[in-house]
């Protein structure tokens, strides 16, 4: 089955309708779903990655998902801070075995997006620049969690890097909007390191699930209205691992409970930006300090960020004046 769409709204639409329709049944170990097998997805605008519902609009945890693949690491604590339910996934509660970071981020033989990006200097038309995710070995022994994800392959052509994801399991409803977010990004930086233009993401999936447990949800999702559909920013052209870097260092700031002068790291707006993000939501979860949080706000550059930011703050709403909202009537762009 081929599900093409142009952002990531239409393609859930499109993935939750036929899930929910289909009569193909499985009970696998998490549960009874529905599964479409043997599927191939495609984003024709990868910017367009992040989900305008009241549903899915999860930039907080997608963000934090991609430092945690960014910091090549598997710390369980790491990433129950912004998303909890990993506790469920580790099997020595201090790390995840199946975690991304280490096997795409690592050293090595695992210092596989490297390797690519130097691959692909070197040869643009090659067609090994693949990264492997999913290893022989993890079906040897019982984990809680191994990758859903079997390989990434970039392609340059016509001097834009495709990105084809390989998935051997993807849950729909949770798994597949983290999945498209953290991808999609990862393909934008090879891109810029490699100074080309962004060009189609596909995701190939061999069982593409809805649980039943998240049928209800799938339904809310349809039954929605969305806003009107915009991608994130450009990321800016040149290396862009001086930003990475940056960005990484203070999202461990703000994780580890410390201030951070976004002002004074000079960032280009677009990843000052995604440190403003990773402050408001330090500022609300941790110290819920949600006066602070809307002045930081204030100096968002990019307006696409600011519904998600403002659902945030309503959550938090008791301590947030009706002056300090204001800061929510900027027109989108």
């Amino acid at each position: 089955m081929y599900i093409p769409a142009h952002s990531l709204d239409d393609l859930l639409r499109s993935v939750f309708e036929k899930l929910l329709s289909t009569k193909s049944r499985i009970d696998p170990t998490k549960g009874p779903a529905t599964e479409i097998a043997g599927v191939l997805l495609k984003i024709g605008n990868p910017r367009m990655r992040l989900s305008r519902t009241e549903t899915k609009g999860t930039l907080f945890s997608c963000l934090g998902e991609l430092m945690w693949y960014l910091a090549g690491t598997h710390s369980l604590a790491f990433i129950r801070y912004y998303l909890p339910q990993y506790i469920d996934f580790s099997d020595d509660h201090r790390t995840v075995y199946g975690g991304y970071g280490p096997r795409m981020f690592g050293q090595g033989r695992n210092r596989q997006v490297l390797n690519v990006i130097e691959l692909l200097k070197r040869k643009p038309d090659s067609r090994q620049a693949v990264i492997q995710l999913f290893d022989a070995a993890d079906i040897m022994e019982d984990h809680k969690d191994i990758p859903c994800t079997c390989t990434l392959q970039f392609l340059v052509r016509q001097n834009k890097l495709q990105l084809f994801t390989s998935m051997r399991s993807n849950d729909a409803f949770r798994g597949l909007p983290h999945d498209v977010f953290a991808f999609t990004m990862i393909q934008e930086i090879v891109a810029r390191a490699l100074n080309v233009e962004l060009g189609v993401y596909k995701h190939m999936v061999g069982s593409l699930h809805l649980y039943d447990h998240d049928r209800t949800g799938a339904e809310r999702y349809l039954g929605e209205d969305w806003q009107s559909k915009v991608a994130m920013p450009m990321m800016p052209f040149g290396d862009p691992w001086p930003g990475v870097k940056a960005l990484l260092k203070a999202e461990s700031k703000l994780r580890n409970g410390n201030d951070l002068d976004i002002h004074g790291l000079a960032l280009h707006s677009y990843w000052a930006d995604l440190a403003r993000i990773l402050k408001v939501f330090q500022l609300t979860k941790t110290k819920t300090d949600t006066r602070k949080a809307a002045r930081i706000i204030k100096h968002i550059a990019s307006p696409v960020y600011l519904p998600y930011l403002k659902k945030r703050l309503e959550q938090k709403i008791a301590t947030v004046t009706p002056q300090q909202l204001e800061i929510f009537t900027v027109e989108e762009k």
